[in-house]
């Protein structure tokens, strides 16, 4: 039986908060995340986990929020971000009601999926724009990495988020 959930102010506040930490972790502090000058992109993660959890449209806010952010702080031209964020949203959200997503092994392949998609859907955007950037050597050395990254700490992210937002569940009493 699927529980309705009634959503109020303080609990998109809460979420929108989360999402903007995630942003400005990613952003602000990339130097704690990297690993060989690789950083994962978290932002892509929650993304993916709240379309596992809450469907396409928590999904796709999720990706305009986060994408906002990523726009204004990296400096790309302003819905780079967001296009490429509430695509791969979308997809991930009508894709996840097709599979059985609680193998943490789906998870990171859905996150690797995700991330390899975005990483090519927004490098061919920027070779339309500046062709004489090249395309093949940004996907195999930008796109390539951070996807194999995000899928590693897609359990860590998935967790976290999860226990956050369970505990404001049960606070709330059952309302998200």
């Amino acid at each position: 039986m699927m529980r309705i959930r009634h959503h109020t102010l303080p609990d998109y506040l809460f979420w929108f908060g989360c999402v903007i930490l995630a942003a400005l972790f990613q952003t602000n502090w990339p130097e704690l995340l990297k690993l060989q000058d690789v950083s994962p992109d978290i932002v892509l993660v929650l993304v993916v986990y709240f379309a596992i959890a809450f469907g396409e449209e928590r999904a796709m806010l999720t990706a305009l929020v986060g994408g906002l952010y990523l726009d204004v702080a990296v400096n790309t031209t302003l819905g780079h971000h967001v296009f490429c964020y509430v695509l791969i949203g979308y997809f991930c959200g009508r894709l996840s009601m097709r599979l059985i997503t609680e193998h943490e092994a789906i998870k990171a392949g859905l996150v690797l999926l995700a991330s390899f998609s975005q990483g090519v859907l927004f490098i061919a955007i920027q070779y339309v724009q500046q062709p004489h950037r090249g395309m093949l050597y940004p996907v195999l050395t930008n796109a390539t990495p951070i996807a194999f990254y995000s899928a590693v700490v897609t359990p860590i992210v998935f967790l976290a988020v999860e226990r956050i937002f369970h505990r404001r569940e049960a606070i709330t009493g059952g309302r998200l």
